[in-house]
């Protein structure tokens, strides 16, 4: 803008030059100086708005038109095929065995790892709960919602894991939605596993935080993740950092390398939130999870959370930890505070979940074996491969080749689910929502409740159809 209004009041006083033929220095008109004049009258030019007509107001016939042309974006996405595929509906509890369409089949799509869903202790728990205390709790925990089983539940857990102190939430989901956005905030740096769970995604997302993902389960691509943020981040001392994991993740089936996470959280100075879901009751010879199996001080853990709706077979989840990092939820996690808590008597058969566990340490050997007897059974399945920990309770099958495109092979997958008539397995299908970018696969949930017969019934069965489903799909 200045370098134009320089050359026009250039081009200007070349003008005046010319047509009086004096020096500049004594051009005065009327006493006024003609350089000031002409830089006041370009001043004012410049100044001006641009000329706009007069707004009128639209006629009735154009609204008209222009409604009849506008076309408005849908609400929600086009649905797919894929989208309005139907779940299989159990028609009974989702135990070791469940009816489906009127059939007895094998379940190894429930997370009931335990076998606790039907357990009689867990049953007159709840039966008396329900007499003392009705069904819902009608408030959330700081209103009026906290019944003496909620803390009751609370020191069962810390007293499990040892730990100071814990928390629960009324909704497994919501407590790393809550949890997360809890402690980190706008600002604050997250490294992530890529192939964490869209529930911990959601969390991540919550948090505003800089997130930074780094290759699934891998430790070397975590230690470059850390040293590269420690190099190029000036900031990154100064603020709160994380490192996100799953014990044991539910889109893979494989363990996290715990004794290698906690080396490089103590070199890089992070503090580790790790999720317990698929390994709490499971991991370690009593069930306390990863930090029993990897043999690690559970304090080295910053915060754990977990659902209750697996192997403890309830509802709702908990987060545990020490008493600072307990009681800063009791006033900042949105799922705590503003969520009704969780209904008294699905406190009480958590409760009593864990006592069937401590009194019964051998329920977590009957897990292992039939997990080794599933892996056994089916490594040798031809076109597909075991993915998972052999240790995991999520035996994972994924393909050995793929054929060629993500929406190609969830096809080829639910291919074999429905044609599995004998066995109800579940496909790792991730809603549009999940950025994970694992391979789909087949997911089995193995239970303590299954017996041998039950686990080899399964393998046979899936020894028939997958060979039938691959040859249909190389034809």
């Amino acid at each position: 803008m200045e370098e134009s209004i320089r050359k026009l009041f250039q081009s200007l006083v070349d003008w005046v030059r010319f047509k009086f033929d004096v020096p500049f220095a004594r051009a005065d008109v009327f006493g006024v100086h003609i350089g000031g004049l002409l830089l006041v009258v370009i001043l004012f030019l410049v100044s001006q708005k641009s000329y706009k007509p007069p707004k009128r107001p639209l006629t009735k016939k154009e609204i008209d038109e222009l409604c009849d042309e506008w076309t408005p974006e849908p609400l929600i996405p086009r649905l797919t095929e894929e989208m309005q595929r139907e779940p299989p509906k159990l028609e009974s509890a989702a135990g070791p065995h469940t009816i489906i369409n009127g059939k007895d089949v094998l379940n190894f799509a429930s997370a009931n790892y335990l076998g606790l869903i039907g357990h009689e202790k867990l049953h007159d728990s709840c039966t008396s709960a329900l007499e003392k205390y009705g069904v819902g709790s009608c408030g959330p925990r700081g209103f009026y919602g906290t019944i003496d089983v909620h803390l009751d539940c609370e020191a069962r857990i810390s007293k499990f894991l040892g730990t100071p102190d814990s928390i629960i939430y009324s909704y497994g989901l919501s407590t790393n939605f809550s949890t997360i956005p809890a402690f980190s905030k706008k600002g604050d740096i997250i490294v992530a596993d890529e192939g964490v769970n869209w529930g911990i995604q959601n969390g991540l997302y919550l948090s505003r935080s800089t997130i930074v993902y780094f290759k699934h389960n891998d430790m070397v691509s975590l230690g470059k993740t850390l040293e590269k943020i420690a190099v190029e981040n000036k900031r990154a001392r100064k603020v709160r950092r994380y490192i996100v994991i799953e014990a044991v993740y539910q889109n893979s089936g494989l363990i996290a390398p715990l004794d290698e996470i906690i080396k490089l959280k103590e070199k890089y100075r992070y503090r580790v939130v790790m999720d317990e879901s698929n390994s709490f009751g499971v991991l370690g010879d009593s069930g306390r999870g990863l930090t029993e199996y990897y043999e690690v001080p559970i304090e080295k853990i910053d915060i754990i959370t977990a659902s209750m709706g697996h192997a403890l077979a309830a509802d709702g989840g908990f987060c545990t930890g020490n008493l600072r990092a307990i009681d800063h939820q009791r006033l900042s996690s949105s799922g705590y505070v503003f969520s009704a808590s969780l209904p008294p008597y699905l406190a009480t058969a958590a409760i009593s979940a864990i006592d069937v566990l401590e009194d019964n340490p051998k329920m977590t050997a009957k897990l292992k074996e039939n997990v080794a007897l599933l892996w056994a059974g089916l490594s040798d399945l031809p076109g597909l491969e075991m993915g998972s920990n052999p240790h995991s309770p999520i035996v994972f099958l994924k393909l050995k080749k793929s054929t060629g495109s993500l929406k190609s092979d969830q096809k080829l997958f639910e291919d074999i689910a429905d044609e599995e008539h004998n066995v109800f397995v579940v496909v790792s299908n991730k809603s549009v929502l999940d950025r994970c970018p694992l391979p789909v696969g087949i997911r089995l949930f193995v239970s303590g409740g299954h017996s041998e017969s039950d686990v080899n019934k399964a393998c046979e069965s899936l020894k028939t159809v997958v060979p039938a489903i691959l040859k249909k799909y190389h034809q």
